[in-house]
């Protein structure tokens, strides 16, 4: 049984059709890429999925973990395992990076968390993306640069250790540097054989040094092709014109 299954899926916004008819499957501990060309549809998805009511599911299902989530909350979707990154993290004043991280390990699990434990594990992580130690004690993403806040949202990710994570133009806006310390988390949570990942993008540096299973091409708002790592080759290679 695939962990997240989408069957038919088609999304509008603000009345107008974006996707139409997508099917996917996404299995425990694969990672899928999911590119295009700008205004393909790609976030659009990825919101979807992850419950953004600004995006309306007009026909198909989402099955998560055998349950359809089609009509379930955003909360309630990562309560039960699903992350989703974005282009540009919102600035949340008055909530430390370490104080926002700990409180959404607490609902999701239902659980106390041990200060001490909780703090090595931050200090582990934050290590593994050369992430200064003293961002855990400042305000989510205030006066963060691009790179500060795109590392912040991959410590979350490692933090959190969803069942399944969307990383939506996580290189987007990234130097060569900050690329190749967001890939070394992405990395990092790849170690984890049940964790499964959607990485959206139109870019390939990202991917250089992680391991692929699928890709598959947006156009439009339908999948055009579907293929392995080496799709991921051709396009860097070809761009997308042949797709269009």
């Amino acid at each position: 049984m695939s962990l997240l299954e989408i069957r038919d899926l088609s999304v509008a916004v603000d009345g107008s059709p974006i996707l139409k008819n997508i099917n996917l499957n996404i299995g425990k501990g694969e990672t899928h890429v999911l590119m295009g060309p700008n205004g393909a549809g790609k976030s659009t998805l990825g919101n979807a999925l992850m419950g953004n009511p600004a995006y309306e599911i007009t026909g198909g299902s989402i099955y998560f973990n055998g349950l359809d989530i089609k009509d379930e909350s955003a909360d309630k979707r990562a309560k039960a395992g699903m992350f989703m990154s974005f282009q540009n993290p919102l600035e949340v004043p008055g909530i430390t990076v370490s104080s926002f991280i700990r409180n959404a390990i607490m609902q999701k699990t239902g659980e106390k968390i041990k200060f001490s434990e909780y703090r090595k594990e931050l200090a582990a992580n934050m290590e593994i993306l050369n992430y200064d130690a003293s961002y855990k004690d400042r305000d989510l993403n205030v006066g963060f640069s691009g790179g500060e806040k795109k590392k912040a949202e991959i410590l979350q990710l490692l933090m959190l250790k969803p069942k399944f994570a969307i990383l939506d133009e996580t290189d987007s806006g990234l130097d060569v540097d900050a690329v190749r310390t967001v890939s070394a988390g992405i990395e990092e949570y790849q170690k984890n054989e049940d964790g499964a990942l959607l990485i959206i993008t139109h870019s390939t540096k990202i991917l250089e040094s992680l391991h692929v299973d699928f890709t598959h091409v947006l156009v439009k708002g339908e999948i055009v092709a579907d293929g392995d790592a080496s799709l991921v080759a051709e396009i860097n290679e070809n761009g997308f014109e042949k797709y269009i």
